[in-house]
């Protein structure tokens, strides 16, 4: 994206330089990417024909450049909003007990221990040792595994169901 850099710089569009260019840091990658989307869907180009399209239609991209420009401080100020969200998110996930988000990893380990167990394990162990020790009836650990998705990845999904039912007036 240097022939774009180039244009915003000589353009006098410094915001949209420095964001371009990614000098405002190693995080403003999603940043630069809203921008540079932003400025190709007004010349009607993909992102990653934007160079070609400053070199070959260079006024038109100085006044996408500028209108984006135009909107740099809502689209600063949105994502300034997103990094906060996340920090706050971040924030409010570290002060919970361990137990309340130490679950949904070690259920994972669990399950897929077990699974291993079950279709690998104890047979090599059987053969090599020359015993029989039990699996455990794949019907129980469909049901075990079931029970931990639907824990894990519905209970959202109704509670948020449950809230939307509630907020419309039911």
């Amino acid at each position: 994206m240097s022939a774009l850099a180039t244009l915003a710089g000589s353009a006098g569009l410094k915001v949209v330089e420095r964001i371009i260019a990614k000098k405002f840091g190693d995080g403003a990658g999603q940043l630069a990417g809203d921008v540079l989307g932003a400025v190709a869907e007004q010349v009607g180009v993909p992102v990653e024909q934007l160079d070609q399209a400053a070199v070959e239609k260079p006024a038109l991209v100085t006044q996408a450049l500028r209108d984006v420009e135009e909107r740099s401080p809502e689209l600063i100020a949105l994502y300034a909003a997103g990094i906060e969200l996340q920090r706050a998110q971040l924030a409010a996930e570290a002060s919970e007990p361990i137990w309340m988000r130490a679950w949904r990893p070690a259920g994972m380990y669990l399950l897929g221990l077990l699974w291993l167990w079950n279709v690998i394990v104890v047979h090599i162990v059987n053969a090599a040792a020359k015993i029989d020790l039990p699996q455990m009836p794949f019907d129980q650990l469909v049901q075990i595994s079931g029970l931990y998705m639907g824990l894990y990845m519905g209970g959202h999904t109704i509670k948020d169901a449950v809230t939307k039912w509630r907020g419309s007036g039911k």
